[in-house]
Formats: C-alpha cells, structure tokens, sequence
C-alpha cells in the first residue's frame, strides 16, 4: 500500500497517473471539497465516489479558495495537512490541491468518467454538470445524506457542546 503522501500530486502528475489507469482499463471517478475538518461525512462520500470507479482522484481547495468560500477563520488546517489527510483515506488514489473556487479546469484536463458530488446536490443542480456532459461523463451523487456540516462540529468544538 502507498503512502498517503505518494498519492499527492501536481495536477500534471495526477494527470499522468489518469492517464496510465485509463491506457490499463481502469475507470476514473473525481471528487472535491474543502476537507476543512476531516469528518465521516466525508469518509462516506469519498468511498461513495470510489464506488463509481476503478480510480478515485480528489480535488482539495487550496486555502484561499477555503477562505473565499466558507469565509473569515477558515480553514481551520493548512491545505498540505488536508490534502494528506484525505490522501490517508484508504478510498483514495490520487489528491491535488488546486486554488480555484470550482473544479471546471480540473474536469477538462482530467475529463474523469465520473465527477461524484455530495448528497446536497442533484444531478441537476451540480455545478459543473455541463462540463462533465461536454467531454462524455456523467455526474454521480454519493455519501450519506448530508447532516454532517463542518461549521456545526467547529462550533460544537468552540462551546464544548455535546452530540
């Protein structure tokens, strides 16, 4: 088994590593997030997208993507402990870090067979829904319904609140 660092890559790299499952047959799902607090929503919906494929490659927003997203005080963790953290999923194949706000360039330069999003989506309402469509793919909602949020752990953790 490959260390979780050896999974993170440049997108070039991952690229490269999409390249080589496709020409071996393998199928490749993406998935992304922000990861702020590594919690088993997010377990779940990795190994939901995993299910989609043979290979699952995640997308982890950059920290100035986190912070124009989720706002002030985020993220908590700096975006090289994120991406490792997700790396150690045992689901996962291959992690980048990228500084967008949407993963639009990340599906055209990888064009996985499936771009897998959370259970607070519908295929309808993914974002990048027609840019998946525009290269052949499709969209998959995976995880568990979505009542796993970061924000409500991190305010739990601030109050020392309960379940």
């Amino acid at each position: 088994m490959r260390r979780a660092a050896e999974k993170i890559g440049t997108l070039d790299e991952v690229r490269r590593r999409v390249e080589e499952a496709r020409a071996a047959g393998r199928t490749v799902a993406f998935a992304n997030g922000c990861f702020d607090v590594l919690h088993v929503g997010h377990v779940r919906y990795l190994e939901g997208a995993r299910a989609e494929a043979d290979v699952l490659v995640v997308g982890v927003n950059g920290d100035g993507s986190v912070r124009r997203l989720k706002g002030e005080g985020r993220p908590v963790l700096p975006e090289g402990d994120r991406a490792l953290l997700v790396a150690a999923v045992r689901a996962v194949d291959h992690v980048l870090v990228f500084a967008d706000d949407d993963v639009a360039r990340l599906l055209l330069a990888l064009r996985p067979d499936v771009h897998c999003k959370g259970t607070d989506y519908t295929p309808d309402t993914v974002p990048e829904r027609d840019v998946v469509r525009s290269y052949g793919g499709r969209v998959a909602i995976v995880g568990d319904p979505k009542n796993h949020d970061t924000r409500v752990l991190l305010q739990r953790i601030r109050t020392g609140a309960g379940r």
